[in-house]
């Protein structure tokens, strides 16, 4: 979350990475200083605060060591903390006061002229909002697409992000996904992609942004509501997850996953560091998990299995 002051009315509040969702919230869509949303995956924060003028709060994970150009502008709250970054504690009435780094958004004043800022792909813009409820209340939509013709395919490409070679294969397996597939996004994978403009069927973007990391309890929740919409197991649906690795929390999804008996799901760049030969063996043949290999071979062996 990115503090920045407008002219003497108050102070702008433009999130950043997992808080992009915000901007789907009703609730915090009332307020008008939820302006916008600065910069992508975690792993540029380095770059893009460089010279930032404006403080910087961070309240939840993915605080990389802030270098000492702008380490004065960092603040962390709730679970975050790192040695000699200033920490806004709740107070016993579980409040919290932020008069201090809304003073030193005032003090730093912003930019001195709007500034245009881009995705990883060139994109201007990027929609978000697409959580599970919204798509559930237009499933009967979908639906009807899917029987149709319209929709062919879904593809849930997201998951981690991160600086290893190799991850540009999610932005270009979304550029070659045929015009009748739906690609549903979430957690910070989904940098590689949000800013793409793929086009639309009817009413609906071809890319769904589901939300962060934390929402893939929602993504599966769709899953299983389509699969008993279509009387069918999800793994008979017209669903492919293909999914971006970056160990962490991403081990409890990968495990969630696989405890719902989810098959056929791609993973990559790199399969994860605790998959023995043993492991990986077991998952191919037990749930026919595959380590992805170019955009053009699986997308040909996803859809001509279907």
């Amino acid at each position: 979350m990115l503090l920045e002051q407008t002219d003497g009315t108050g102070v702008n509040v433009y999130t950043h990475s997992e808080m992009l969702p915000a901007h789907g919230y009703p609730e915090l869509k009332k307020h008008p200083q939820l302006k916008g949303n600065f910069g992508t995956a975690w792993q540029n924060q380095q770059k893009e605060f460089e010279n930032l003028p404006a403080p910087v709060l961070f309240t939840t994970n993915c605080l990389m060591p802030p270098k000492p150009s702008y380490a004065d502008r960092i603040y962390t709250s709730s679970v975050v903390a790192y040695p000699e970054m200033k920490h806004i504690a709740a107070e016993a009435d579980g409040t919290k006061d932020f008069s201090l780094i809304i003073e030193h958004a005032i003090k730093l004043g912003g930019y001195a002229e709007d500034q245009e800022r881009t995705g990883v792909n060139g994109g201007k813009t990027v929609t978000t909002g697409f959580g599970r409820q919204t798509v559930l209340d237009n499933a009967p939509a979908i639906i009807d697409a899917v029987k149709a013709g319209a929709i062919k395919h879904f593809f849930l490409v997201g998951g981690c992000d991160g600086a290893k070679l190799g991850r540009n294969y999610y932005t270009d397996f979304v550029k070659q996904s045929p015009k009748d597939t739906v690609i549903l996004t979430l957690a910070c994978g989904k940098y590689r992609i949000n800013d793409l403009d793929i086009g639309a069927i009817g009413p609906f973007p071809r890319i769904l942004d589901m939300g962060q990391c934390n929402d893939a309890y929602g993504a599966v929740q769709v899953a299983v509501a389509l699969a008993g919409a279509f009387e069918c197991g999800v793994n008979d649906l017209p669903l492919t997850l293909v999914l971006s690795w970056y160990e962490q929390k991403a081990v409890c999804i990968l495990l969630s996953l696989l405890s719902l008996g989810i098959k056929d799901i791609y993973i990559g760049p790199s399969v994860p560091a605790f998959f023995s030969s043993a492991v990986v063996n077991v998952l191919v043949e037990k749930f026919n998990l595959h380590p992805i290999s170019t955009p053009e071979q699986d997308l040909a062996e996803i859809l001509g299995n279907n």
